[in-house]
């Protein structure tokens, strides 16, 4: 019984780990609005390694359609302008000497729906994650059966795995339609 709770509790958390992935991929699909995250992918040439933006830089959102970035050198302003233009996020960033200005256009409507074909690619990936962590726990209790364990509790435990993916499946699904929702709204 100890190996079987401990394939639920393995199982959980690697299905865990794919919820949590799936939502870290889902801040970065855009919706509209301008925040920080958007740059969370921007990697700058800081004095020859690649350093994440928010390591050389105060990003901030002082509304909903703007983005500034205040680097912490003003030697590096070039270097950022050119990382952001490189990151391809679809942004025209102004620099005026001091800070960058990012101006975040409204999405068309052909790009909101590329950003939902993203999102629901994003869920199709987490869903394989779920159905993986499902295999590797099926492919444990098998093996557990065949060292002794009753067929009873091992029917028991997949049961248990087989529910663990349906909720864990009903998850992403809600997290899809949220950012679905969000995404479309104008």
């Amino acid at each position: 019984m100890e190996e079987i709770e401990f394939i639920l509790d393995s199982t959980k958390e690697s299905m865990n780990g794919s919820i949590a992935h799936l939502e870290k991929e889902f801040l970065n699909i855009r919706a509209g609005k301008a925040t920080p995250q958007m740059l969370g992918g921007v990697f700058v040439d800081y004095y020859g390694s690649q350093t994440p933006l928010s390591q050389v830089a105060n990003v901030n959102v002082p509304d909903a359609r703007t983005i500034t970035v205040t680097p912490w050198e003003k030697s590096m302003l070039h270097p950022i302008e050119k990382a952001i233009m490189i990151a391809n996020l679809g942004f025209n960033p102004m620099n005026n000497g001091d800070n960058i200005i990012i101006s975040v256009p409204p999405l068309t409507e052909e790009r909101r729906r590329d950003l939902v074909k993203q999102a629901k690619a994003e869920a199709e990936d987490a869903k394989i994650g779920i159905r993986n962590a499902r295999k590797d726990a099926n492919t444990d209790i098998k093996k557990l059966e065949k060292d002794g364990t009753s067929e009873d509790v091992c029917k028991k435990a997949e049961e248990d795995v087989q529910k663990l993916t349906d909720a864990y499946i009903k998850k992403i699904e809600e997290h899809l339609v949220i950012k679905e929702a969000e995404i479309m709204k104008v």
